[in-house]
């Protein structure tokens, strides 16, 4: 007697990318504003990370000053202007609000466990 049941076939991987030399060639201007445009996305990163970094230097004194004088580590009242300060500038700057709402409230979660940190060490 057979067994009837069928026998599972693998799976297969995903097709991996193809390489440089694999890929269709790509037309030399295409590839010098892409490389253009890649250049100019990267040094806004760059600019981005250095401005964050900035940021969380004030924001380290801001936690200091709390600390010290014995403020909790968030105000919710400031945060809730701040989220509609930055939702109008991006409208204006036609970015998602919701998404700038996401990054600010992102932003806002890191700074307040820093204070919260920087408070437990006052104590």
């Amino acid at each position: 007697m057979s067994d009837s049941t069928p026998t599972p076939t693998p799976t297969s991987a995903p097709t991996p990318a193809p390489t440089a030399e694999e890929a269709p060639a790509i037309d030399a201007a295409v590839r010098a504003e892409l490389t253009r445009l890649r250049d100019s996305i990267d040094n806004i990163d760059a600019a981005v990370v250095h401005m964050l970094a900035e940021r969380f230097k004030c924001t380290q004194q801001v936690g200091v000053l709390k600390a010290e004088h014995q403020l909790p580590p968030a105000d919710p009242a400031r945060e809730a202007r701040q989220i509609a300060r930055l939702r109008e500038l991006a409208e204006s700057a036609k970015l998602d609000p919701a998404f700038a709402e996401k990054l600010l409230n992102f932003i806002i979660a890191e700074v307040i466990r820093h204070h919260e940190t920087i408070a437990d060490g006052t104590r």
